[in-house]
């Protein structure tokens, strides 16, 4: 590697150092030597080979010297050969060690990241829903990628960089003194007009590079939010595109001039050290040309000390700055971890048991429960703000009881906020409860286990999410193993086998980013095919039929009383139409049961169902009889 280049590495890495400099700390080491632990033996021998090529890299030089000296001194031409053969053998030997160490670098390296991501995407997984509602989603997909992948460069750069160039410094150094000390010195009191000139190009360019990486990040914004859907039609509806443009214009200005600055300060500063380089080089030759033509020095020793310079740069360069790279190492590496750290909120007890089998009945016994504060459930850094809102645990439910038989449909009526949505969430155990306790067959959620409770209980939500994938995936999600005719029997008790039958590519069709090439209702009754397929002994109906029109939800009333024959279910709705029939109208306001009874009851006490039903209900047609 020539001087310059290694002088600008060091540059590129000085622009790519983290921000801010975290203290090292000795418990982040010893946690990144335990998990490193199942690659201990490729380290190893990446280690071990990466000091024997950078002895063979020191050897070849003064085999390169010896034969200049073996040539002026009229040596016999087997002699001549022998050194070439031998010189041509470490070259060899140097590129079988190279594709080696590579191999074994792409494998500690790849696997790091193996191991890394895995864990990372197991445990956000395992993450409350809250996470999600509060983390910037695309700062939490940075710490899969550009975090993992500098953490792993601690072991596949970092970590042999330093070996490798203690070996190499130690051993350049003990031979260009030995060579002549003279020239070393010189050698030494050059390194500074490589070093310091790239550390503060460097940082000029660091401030550069993070000036355009903040546009870059605005406009990868932008872009998300405009592209998808409802952004595009929100942008249309108030007629922005102008607007839009010329902001989206302005940042893409300033990262095109900010490329070109870069692009000048960088080929200056390396035309710069090319020059400076070919000056020492030209002091090496010229100082010990003179030591050579006094007879202090042999002409091969003069070869070899300006074969060595380079290798006596590279060490000392890179050594330099070593430091910054371990150091954003371990920023990487704690970023990592702050996410691991994070503890879930919901996890299967010691000795946890399935759902009992059989008809399940649904209670809530003296419920309080309040949503927990960000800092129990997200990161500063995962927020994009200072510190964290410590605001949480206001209690939302106020020692609620209520149950459902098996076979029973019980509706949640009230107004908004009044805890109807966050007893779904707990009877599917997303949250635990503060106080009392969710019981599925009389068994408390938090002593079954959480695989057992996700096949019991169905949620569909009012916003029908679906993936941005085919309809046969989004199905499949309920029931991977569901057969070709159960898919098709749940599309056509969802009233969409005509749909997907009109379609070209049938249950192969893509439905787009969370299902917008479907219409709402469409995109409803597929989420309801699904829980058709799932076929759960709870189910839970929050808002389930708001999208739809008149003639869809009537539709799939059929094929959602089908689906409640024999289950219990809790339904969510401001609509009358679906709940009208069932076996108990509970009513909540500010996280209490404030009523319950029958449709007819509830209207003949003249109470808050009354209430509800003459303002939220006054569209539906309601049966003489009533």
């Amino acid at each position: 590697m020539s001087i310059e280049s290694v002088a600008y590495s060091q540059m590129y890495r000085r622009m790519n150092a983290p921000e801010e400099e975290r203290p090292f700390r000795l418990a982040t080491a010893k946690r990144i030597l335990r998990f490193a632990a199942p690659h201990r033996r490729r380290i190893t021998a990446f280690l071990l080979l990466s000091v024997v090529a950078a002895v063979l890299g020191v050897a070849t030089p003064v085999l390169a010297g010896r034969v200049v000296n073996d040539i002026v001194g009229g040596s016999a031409p087997r002699v001549v050969i022998l050194l070439a053969l031998a010189i041509g053998l470490l070259a060899i030997v140097d590129a079988a060690l190279g594709v080696i160490i590579r191999w074994l670098s792409s494998r500690i390296g790849e696997g790091l990241i193996l191991d890394l991501r895995t864990s990372v995407f197991d445990h956000v997984q395992k993450m409350p829903v809250a996470f999600f509602t509060r983390t910037r989603t695309g700062a939490l997909v940075s710490r899969l990628n550009s975090d993992v992948i500098g953490a792993q460069r601690a072991f596949s750069d970092t970590l042999s960089g330093v070996v490798t160039n203690l070996v190499t410094l130690a051993l350049t150094l003990a031979v260009m003194i030995g060579i002549s000390w003279q020239i070393t010195l010189l050698a030494l009191v050059l390194l500074p007009v490589f070093v310091i000139p790239a550390r503060r190009m460097g940082d000029r360019l660091a401030d550069l590079q993070r000036e355009a990486a903040g546009l870059n990040a605005a406009m990868s914004t932008q872009m998300t939010e405009r592209f998808s859907a409802p952004g595009a039609t929100l942008v249309k509806l108030f007629g922005r595109p102008q607007q839009e443009s010329s902001e989206f214009e302005l940042r893409a200005r300033r990262v095109r001039d900010i490329g070109v600055r870069t692009a000048m300060l960088q080929t200056v500063f390396v035309t710069s050290l090319t020059l400076v380089s070919a000056l020492a080089l030209a002091l090496v030759y010229g100082l010990g040309g003179w030591y050579a033509l006094r007879g202090q020095l042999d002409a091969g020793a003069v070869v070899a000390l300006s074969l060595l310079l380079a290798r006596l740069y590279s060490p000392l360069t890179a050594l330099a700055s070593a430091r910054m790279e371990i150091m954003s190492a371990l920023v990487s590496f704690e970023r990592v971890f702050e996410v691991l750290d994070l503890k879930p909120l919901i996890e299967d007890a010691p000795g946890a048991v399935a759902v009992p089998d059989g008809p399940v009945a649904v209670e809530l016994d003296e419920v309080t429960f309040g949503y927990p504060s960000a800092d129990k459930v997200s990161l500063a850094s995962l927020e994009d703000v200072a510190t964290l809102d410590t605001r949480g645990g206001v209690e939302v439910l106020h020692k609620v009881s209520l149950r459902a038989e098996p076979g029973q449909l019980i509706a949640l009526v009230g107004s908004s906020g009044a805890g109807k949505s966050t007893i779904a969430q707990l009877v599917s155990r997303l949250y635990d409860v503060d106080g009392g306790a969710v019981r599925l067959n009389g068994a408390d959620v938090r002593e079954l286990t959480t695989t057992s409770i996700r096949d019991t209980v169905g949620l569909v939500t009012q916003d029908g999410h679906l993936f941005h994938t085919t309809i046969r995936a989004n199905l499949l999600l309920a029931r991977p193993e569901a057969t070709e005719a159960e898919l098709w029997d749940a599309l056509d008790r969802a009233r969409l086998r005509d749909l997907v039958n009109s379609l070209s590519d049938g249950l192969d069709t893509v439905v787009g980013e969370r299902g917008y090439r479907l219409s709402g209702g469409e995109r409803q009754r597929l989420t309801i095919a699904r829980l058709l397929l799932k076929q759960p002994r709870v189910v839970i109906l929050d808002e389930a039929t708001a999208s739809l029109d008149s003639t869809s939800e009537a539709a799939v009333q059929e094929a959602l009383a089908e689906a409640l024959e024999g289950r219990t279910a809790l339904v969510i709705a401001h609509r009358l139409s679906t709940i009208r029939n069932a076996d108990q109208i509970v009513v909540l306001e500010h996280g209490r049961i404030v009523e319950r009874g029958t449709h007819t009851q509830l209207l003949a006490v003249g109470g808050r169902y009354s209430e509800l039903y003459r303002t939220q209900f006054a569209d539906d047609t309601e049966p003489a009889a009533a």
